[in-house]
């Protein structure tokens, strides 16, 4: 096993490129260049040129800065957007099944009165009570079972609404690890 290891690695060696050697020596020509480009450089006056080399970083390090930061607030823009976009949409979500508990709230009190209603009919009412009592409990059935399913679905609403509530308050933590993290 070992031999193929070091086969393996020897392998890789031979076979890196040219770009992973280190570069050539300068040849005598382009060193004199080299070297006639410096004088002509350094006769010219060197505070002049370190002073535009300066000038030429400072100016190079604002253009860098200044696209980052434009980069930057583009990427927090279409964050902040999209949290938007999901809280608004959360917010519509919340106000959608707010309405349907109320609705279904509503239903409830309607048969609940209904049911009191027919309870008080039953105590009113003596005459035909054999007939009378098997369509009162035909109905009360009914309420009782519509009762239930409403009481079901009330379950489930509130299970929607403490979901929607949860993820409300993991937008609400989103945002500020956002906010802090563009700042």
């Amino acid at each position: 096993m070992s031999s193929l290891y070091t086969r393996s690695k020897e392998f890789t060696r031979s076979r890196k490129s040219q770009s992973d050697s280190p570069p050539a020596s300068p040849s005598p020509i382009a060193k004199t260049l080299r070297h006639e480009r410096l004088s002509r450089l350094e006769s010219e006056g060197s505070s002049h040129t370190t002073t535009d080399t300066y000038s030429d970083r400072a100016s190079a390090k604002a253009r860098r800065e200044a696209r980052i930061a434009s980069l930057t607030s583009r990427v927090e823009e279409d964050c902040q957007r999209d949290y938007r976009k999901l809280y608004e949409s959360a917010l519509t979500e919340n106000q959608k099944l707010k309405t349907k508990l109320q609705e279904a709230q509503r239903e409830l009190a309607d048969v609940k009165s209904k049911l009191e209603k027919v309870a008080q009919q039953k105590q009113e009412k003596t005459s035909d009570r054999s007939t009378m009592l098997e369509v009162e409990k035909r109905e009360r059935r009914a309420l009782e079972r519509k009762m239930s399913e409403m009481e079901e679905e009330m379950k489930v609403l509130t299970e929607l609404k403490s979901d929607n509530q949860r993820l409300k308050d993991e937008n609400g933590a989103l945002i500020r690890v956002i906010s802090k993290l563009s700042k």
